[in-house]
This record gives structure tokens, C-alpha cells and sequence, in this order.
């Protein structure tokens, strides 16, 4: 009925039977490529060992005050050094997302934080908070550790196919680029 009406040699549907066309080939190429040149097993253990080893053996329950300057956060350091409760002096912390929690940033490895945050939390006892302020390119934070446990991390097994995808979307974005850059645009 499409071709009895015409409706198939419409400039639009042309352009999204073409686009079409190319996925198809696209894929079809993709499938080819990694059939050749499969991702090896060593290839994807590396990986995971790498970001394992990033994760850290170690998680994190910290909180925090953010502020604008060094003598704001050396007035909070004072106000806890008096008796003064870390979660109301939390609520004038700059970081709108988590003052209301009293400052708190949940579980976490040291490799979710900027390294001068997270120097200086893995540093701190358990229960006890930064008695000097701590400076990141978003402010001076003060810190309070709550409490620390040994990270799970997924067994190999679990995550080796996300593993495998996400190291597909890369070789994919190379062979775009290599395949771009000896292309002859005309």
C-alpha cells in the first residue's frame, strides 16, 4: 500500500531508509570486527583488576562542611572543639546536596573524592573530624569520619559482561576515529 500511494519515494522516508540502511551495515561491520578480533578474557580481568585496585580495598562514611574560606571552616573546627553537634553545623555548608543530611556523603571508596578530600579523610579516626580545614577547588571542607569497612566489589564473573561492553564502546569510538580520519569527504 506504501509504494501503491508513492508514500516510499518521499524524500523524508528515503532519508530514513538510507539512515537505516547504514546502521544496519554498521553493525553488520562491528560484528565482523569483534568476530576477528574478539576482546580477550586477559584483556577483560585486566580491566577489572584495574578498577578494583582504583576502588580501593576500603569504604567510607564521612560527612562534611563546605564553606568559602579558611577562617569560616577554622570557625566550624571551633565550634566542635566546644561540644558544638557536626549535623547543625552542617545545615550552612555551601553543598546544597547533602547540608540538610547533616553533611552527609554515605558509603564511599576514597576514589569517589578529590584527592585532598580524600587524603585527608582516609587520615581521620573513626567518629573523630578534621581539626584543619581541608581545601579542594570547591571550598574548605571540614570532615568527619563516621565510620570506615572493607568494600564489596562485585566478583568478576558479575560484572565481566559490563566489562566487555563498555571495552566494545571504546574499540568502537577508535575504529570511528581511524575510520574517519582515512575517509575523502566530497
Amino acid at each position: 500500500e506504501v509504494e501503491r500511494r508513492g508514500l516510499s519515494r518521499n524524500v523524508d522516508v528515503q532519508s530514513q531508509i538510507e539512515i537505516a540502511r547504514q546502521q544496519v551495515l554498521f553493525e553488520v561491520y562491528m560484528q565482523d570486527h569483534f568476530k576477528s578480533k574478539p576482546i580477550s578474557d586477559s584483556v577483560l580481568r585486566s580491566e577489572y583488576e584495574k578498577v578494583r585496585a582504583q576502588r580501593g580495598e576500603r569504604e567510607y562514611k564521612a560527612r562534611h562542611v563546605l564553606v568559602d574560606s579558611e577562617a569560616e571552616a577554622k570557625d566550624v573546627i571551633e565550634q566542635l572543639g566546644k561540644g558544638g553537634n557536626f549535623e547543625e553545623l552542617a545545615k550552612q555548608s555551601k553543598d546544597a546536596g547533602n547540608k540538610d543530611r547533616g553533611g552527609d556523603l554515605d558509603w564511599n571508596p576514597p576514589s569517589a573524592f578529590v584527592k585532598a578530600f580524600s587524603d585527608a579523610m582516609v587520615k581521620l579516626e573513626k567518629g573523630k573530624y578534621s581539626v584543619t580545614p581541608v581545601r579542594t577547588q570547591f571550598g574548605w571542607h571540614v570532615i568527619q569520619l563516621d565510620d570506615m569497612r572493607t568494600a564489596s566489589f562485585p566478583t568478576y564473573n558479575e560484572v565481566k559482561p559490563r566489562i566487555s561492553q563498555a571495552l566494545q564502546e571504546q574499540e568502537v569510538q577508535k575504529l570511528i576515529r581511524e575510520l574517519r580520519s582515512k575517509a575523502k569527504v566530497e
